[in-house]
């Protein structure tokens, strides 16, 4: 198999495995803001244990996150090594940007978010909790960041000929604020909003289920459906937002995610179907229109097709159409979810309701398929470019590795990645089924808190 496919597909599995701990960091991270904020307020201990629980999980993910995190600095190096050199300059900066305001800002207050509970004031210890969360959050900014330029160059100058030829930075804020890194930056922070929101209510409705540490549960429930039902509207807007920036600064991908081969007026938009890619046709249900109206507010006014653009200079049109409807799926499968759990909370019959919390329960994979369908479908409706319309990926592949290299190394990381997964999963199993610490008992003076919150047995 070609040395560049394989390349593709290690880095694929590498960067989506690891992929799967940042978004709970960052959408945990917030939510631990909130916790401990309630805990602040009130001075109610049951939201100490609260907060404590969920600071647990969050260690776990955040470990994950930077072991795994570190492989593809060395991937950079390694399989696209011609890559790094025509963009280490603008990738140099931004990354450095990410250790100096975000890891370092993470790691370093990390410690005393773990530990240092009774060792320093309530106010201190949530400054430390603020500032692991925007940490989390700025480690996000900075790789978007690199990710949108790859996207969507700007602030930029190409420097020497031929071989020597790389990207140099000339503006270095037009860099960060590229086309396209505000849309991507907010569509993939809500929807890390999303997936912490979702762990927190598939535990809580699991405890539900079991009828275990209900009052922790009617909290945590109430808290995650609030965070969710929040997000899921805010990330339909960015979608608007985003799709139409896509549609802007990069056309085909945009026909590539909607199938559409034919420039034509009123551009119709498929629901569900498939794409024929022999005979260049999207078969399904379609609403006339309706794309032409989103991406332009015109009914009439044409999306540019893929006819507009040379074979070899398209996307894979089928995998990225099915990549992006599934994640449009996935949103509304959780949005679902989301509104019967709040339509029973508010009738006081959630605890009851058996199908919407086995629902709950199973839903934590939802924003974590969603999530790897979204990169999927933004990675691979970019190419063929690595740096989209200035270097080809068949061209950024380091020219020294050898086919059995890569598929020796992509064996490796199945069999390693398999074991860190499967650590992963007991842990996790074994602090959920531990449930919060034996310190979370409802005295008499906290009932009223639970009775606030839902009104049952407590």
């Amino acid at each position: 198999m070609d040395v560049t496919i394989l390349s593709r597909i290690q880095f694929a599995l590498t960067i989506g495995f690891h992929y799967l701990f940042p978004p709970l960091s960052i959408g945990l991270g917030l939510i631990l803001v909130i916790m401990e904020g309630m805990y602040l307020k009130t001075k109610k201990p049951a939201y100490k244990a609260m907060t404590q629980f969920w600071v647990k999980i969050f260690a776990l993910t955040f470990a994950l996150g930077v072991a795994t995190g570190l492989v593809q600095v060395f991937a950079f190096g390694n399989n696209w090594a011609r890559f790094s050199k025509y963009v280490g300059d603008v990738f140099g900066s931004a990354l450095a940007a990410e250790g100096i305001f975000a890891f370092f800002l993470e790691s370093g207050f990390l410690g005393l978010m773990l530990f240092g509970w009774e060792r320093v004031s309530k106010k201190m210890h949530y400054f430390s909790t603020i500032c692991v969360a925007l940490g989390a959050h700025f480690s996000a900014v900075w790789i978007i960041v690199a990710n949108s330029w790859m996207q969507t160059p700007a602030g930029y100058a190409i420097v020497g000929d031929g071989e020597k030829a790389h990207a140099h930075v000339t503006n270095f804020w037009q860099m960060v604020f590229n086309y396209s890194t505000v849309d991507r930056l907010t569509h993939t922070i809500i929807a890390c909003w999303i997936t912490g929101a979702f762990l927190v209510l598939s535990v809580s409705a699991y405890y539900f289920l079991k009828k275990r540490h209900l009052a922790f549960a009617r909290v945590s429930m109430k808290i995650g459906l609030i965070v969710a039902s929040v997000s899921l509207v805010l990330q339909l807007i960015s979608a608007d937002y985003t799709a139409r920036g896509v549609a802007k600064n990069q056309p085909e991908k945009l026909a590539a995610i909607e199938g559409i081969y034919k420039t034509e007026e009123k551009t119709p938009m498929t629901l569900i179907g498939y794409v024929d890619e022999k005979t260049e046709q999207v078969k399904g249900i379609k609403v006339p229109a309706l794309l032409s109206l989103l991406v332009h507010r015109n009914a009439k006014e044409p999306v540019i097709g893929l006819d507009q653009f040379a074979k070899e200079d398209r996307p894979n049109t089928p995998v990225v159409f099915q990549l992006y409807h599934l994640m449009i799926y996935l949103w509304g499968a959780m949005a679902i979810l989301v509104l019967a759990g709040i339509i029973l909370w508010n009738k006081k019959r959630l605890e009851k309701g058996k199908w919407v919390l086995r629902g709950l329960v199973i839903s934590v994979f939802f924003p974590h398929l969603a999530n790897q369908a979204g990169w999927f479908t933004a990675e691979m409706g970019r190419q063929p470019w690595i740096v989209y319309r200035l270097l080809r990926t068949s061209h950024g592949v380091s020219r020294s590795i050898h086919p059995e290299y890569v598929i020796g190394s992509i064996i490796m990381f199945v069999v390693i990645y398999s074991l860190l997964f499967c650590l992963f999963l007991f842990l996790l199993n074994q602090k959920i089924k531990h449930g919060p610490d034996e310190s979370f008992k409802i005295e008499e003076d906290e009932a009223p808190l639970y009775r606030d919150v839902y009104q049952g047995e407590v």
